[in-house]
């Protein structure tokens, strides 16, 4: 399971760097502009060259609107910008067929320019509360428009939790259903150190977190701490080798 820590700006992602070994993947957003909020072009370039070159920068494009067009240009900003991993919050759209479109377009502003980039259909666990489409179609939406792994985070931020919206046994389809259309499988939402043992046992690919490296916890007022990524990792790899006890066939 690989882990994606979400930094709001070049000197926290200074921070990152300096818990590089700990981490995966360096995750450029905007968090008072939403879940998936876009950070600056200037920001993503910034922080591609704070942090150390075999770490993969992603950027979030957006919680975005059902304009296609506008949503193909901003994610190939990202990609000229250093981003390798490209996700789209599929906030205003509210079928299927809308994501696919908008999904289809990035796709093909990304990887016309960047073939080697990888983009995810991200949804929300809480689309209830927004309208927009069920977290357990964005596998097929990732799927039917070429991308490459699907996600789901929580857009609302007000203390519920991914948990709380999609349980466990939910998550769990969610992913079985990403690996088998081929994806990754993404899961963020105000994840902490005590889901690690669901999430690793479920095969999630990666972990997005940003709250619980942060002081204090919180993702708005907080800022992220290297030790408290280290710790987080160290969970991460504890949970991954119990795992691997488990799977082992006895003999």
């Amino acid at each position: 399971m690989l882990l994606l820590i979400s930094p709001d700006g070049v000197e926290e992602a200074l921070d990152c760097a300096k818990a590089a070994e700990h981490l995966d993947i360096v995750d450029v957003k905007k968090p008072d502009e939403g879940s998936l909020g876009a950070n600056y072009p200037w920001v993503i370039r910034e922080i591609r060259e704070a942090v150390p070159a075999d770490k993969p920068v992603s950027a979030t494009v957006g919680d975005v609107p059902y304009k296609p067009g506008t949503v193909a240009q901003a994610a190939l900003g990202a990609a000229v910008s250093g981003a390798s991993y490209i996700k789209v919050g599929l906030y205003g759209c509210t079928t299927p067929e809308q994501a696919v479109e908008v999904m289809t377009g990035v796709v093909r502003a990304v990887k016309d320019y960047r073939p080697d980039a990888l983009v995810v259909a991200s949804g929300y666990a809480d689309a209830h509360r927004i309208g927009c489409v069920n977290p357990l179609a964005l596998p097929d939406i990732a799927r039917r428009s070429g991308s490459d792994g699907a996600m789901l985070d929580t857009a609302v931020k007000d203390g519920s939790r991914l948990f709380d919206h999609v349980p466990p046994d939910a998550c769990a389809e969610f992913v079985r259903r990403a690996h088998e259309a081929g994806l990754l499988a993404a899961l963020a939402g105000s994840v902490k150190a005590a889901d690690l043992g669901v999430l690793t046992r479920i095969g999630t690919d990666i972990v997005g977190v940003r709250g619980a490296v942060c002081e204090g916890g919180d993702r708005n007022t907080g800022r992220i701490k290297p030790l408290l990524v280290a710790a987080f990792r160290a969970e991460m790899d504890r949970h991954a080798r119990e795992n691997a006890t488990v799977a082992a066939p006895a003999g």
